[in-house]
This record gives structure tokens, C-alpha cells and sequence, in this order.
């Protein structure tokens, strides 16, 4: 417990708590229940103990060997911690939209299969009043949540969060004329500390998002070998997916805000 305290005083509180921790708790899960329990004996807890206890001979003090297995699981833990960013990144790729060559095929698949579900938002409300109208409520909440996620223009992404991207893109070139992915570093270099700080943060949520979900993929994996890992992954995925999608609209509308803070306070030719 001591060296625990003492790596969270000299790591980065963001780095201990969204990387470091999940990790061990992944590789001991994997440890005990993949490796020690399997689907034959997924709930005999006392099974795990013994074999807990018995590969670290806590009955005789720590040894070589138990040494050697923490070292292992330390290992194990440090270089999941160090790996989940890059998948991560691979994911919010993907959620973004930018889909690398390969994948294309598929993406423009899940675009058109995406357009045939649409419906303008204003449709969907007329046919949510209909069926309130009919006393179908359930109906009628269902369509009225799904008109608050719709967008108003056809899908042209593969995801929701690709089409709301570009949304802001565009609405950022229509109100400011200025180009967000060539303008992005002059942004954040002549924004105010309160607006980069702003950004910083939505930029953050996502990215954390985005690590929720690498974790749920890994867990739901896990499931193969021992099976309650498997729904974890899936409440953890649902979770990490409504907490991307706020993590995608925050970021937007920051990013719209904040160029249009930079566009008025610019000063115009004509000022001195």
C-alpha cells in the first residue's frame, strides 16, 4: 500500500488513475480468472485463494519466485497502461470518421446502411406527435429520443461522431471563413489561457472516452477465458460510448466557441 501512495505522488494523477490502476485490475482479472478459475470454475473463489496463495507461498515469506511473479504482474500492468493510449487512438480514428484505406470499404457500408435510417429531425417529431396522439407514449419517447441524437443533415460519416465533426468544421468555416484542421495550431497558440485551457479539457474527456472503450474491448475479450469479464466489457462499453459522444459534443462546441472568440476579437484592417 506504501509503494502504491508513493507512485501516485511522483505519477501524474491522470496517468495513475485512467491508465495505471484499470491495468492491474486487467492483468490481475486476467491472472486470476483466465489463468487460475477458466469458465469450468468461474465463481470458486476459494479455488483462486489457494492459488493466489500458492503462487506467492504467502505462507512461507516471499521467495524468488514470488518475487519474480509480481515483477511479471508489475510488468504485465505497466506495459498495458502504455499500451491502451495507442488503441485509443486507433478508436478515436474511428470514431472520427478518419477510417484508414483499408477500411473504407466497410465505412462506406455502415454510410449508406446510416443514410437509409435517416430521417430529418423535424420528421421524426411530427411521427413522435402522431404516435403520442394514438396513446402509444412508449413509441412516442423512444422517437423523441432519437430525434435529440439525430442530426439535421444526411449522414456522410461512418459514425455519429465523424458527422458531428465536420458539422462544427463547417459551421466554424460558414461563421469565422477559417479552416479548422489547417487553423488548429494558430488557434491554440494566440487563444487566451481560459480558451486553450477550455480545449485542453474537452480534447481530454474524449481521449479518456476513448480509453474507456480500449478497455471495454479488452475485458469483453477476456470473456473467451473467463466468461463474467465478458458482460463487464459490455456495461463498460455502453457507458464509455454515451460518455464519447457527450466527450464529442463538448469538444465541438468548445471548438466552435472558441474560434468564434478569436474571430471578433481580431481587429480589422481598418482599426489602427
Amino acid at each position: 500500500m506504501g509503494l502504491l501512495v508513493e507512485l501516485q505522488k511522483r505519477i501524474p494523477d491522470g496517468w495513475f488513475l485512467r491508465r495505471l490502476l484499470p491495468a492491474v485490475l486487467f492483468v490481475v482479472v486476467a491472472v486470476v480468472g483466465g489463468g487460475q478459475l477458466g469458465q469450468r470454475h468461474w465463481d470458486d473463489l476459494g479455488l483462486a485463494r489457494e492459488r493466489i496463495a500458492g503462487a506467492l507461498r504467502l505462507g512461507g515469506g516471499m521467495s524468488a519466485d514470488a518475487v519474480a511473479s509480481l515483477v511479471l504482474v508489475a510488468v504485465a500492468a505497466v506495459a498495458a497502461a502504455f499500451a491502451v493510449p495507442f488503441a485509443a487512438g486507433a478508436i478515436g480514428a474511428l470514431a472520427s470518421g478518419a477510417w484508414p484505406w483499408w477500411l473504407m470499404p466497410l465505412g462506406r457500408r455502415l454510410t449508406s446502411w446510416r443514410v437509409r435510417r435517416w430521417a430529418h429531425p423535424d420528421e421524426i417529431g411530427r411521427e413522435a406527435v402522431r404516435a403520442r396522439a394514438a396513446g402509444r407514449q412508449l413509441r412516442a419517447d423512444r422517437l423523441d429520443a432519437r430525434r435529440a441524437r439525430t442530426g439535421p443533415d444526411r449522414p456522410g460519416s461512418p459514425t455519429w461522431s465523424g458527422d458531428r465533426i465536420r458539422a462544427a468544421e463547417t459551421h466554424v468555416r460558414t461563421e469565422t471563413g477559417v479552416d479548422v484542421a489547417s487553423d488548429w495550431t494558430r488557434l491554440l497558440l494566440a487563444a487566451e489561457d481560459t480558451s486553450r485551457a477550455a480545449l485542453g479539457e474537452a480534447r481530454d474527456a474524449y481521449d479518456a472516452a476513448c480509453e474507456a472503450l480500449a478497455w471495454s474491448i479488452a475485458f469483453t475479450l477476456l470473456g473467451a477465458w473467463w466468461w463474467p469479464a465478458a458482460p463487464v466489457g459490455v456495461v463498460v462499453w455502453l457507458a464509455s460510448w454515451r460518455s464519447l459522444r457527450r466527450a464529442v459534443e463538448a469538444l465541438c462546441r468548445t471548438t466552435e466557441a472558441v474560434f468564434a472568440l478569436q474571430h471578433t476579437g481580431r481587429p480589422t484592417p481598418t482599426q489602427p
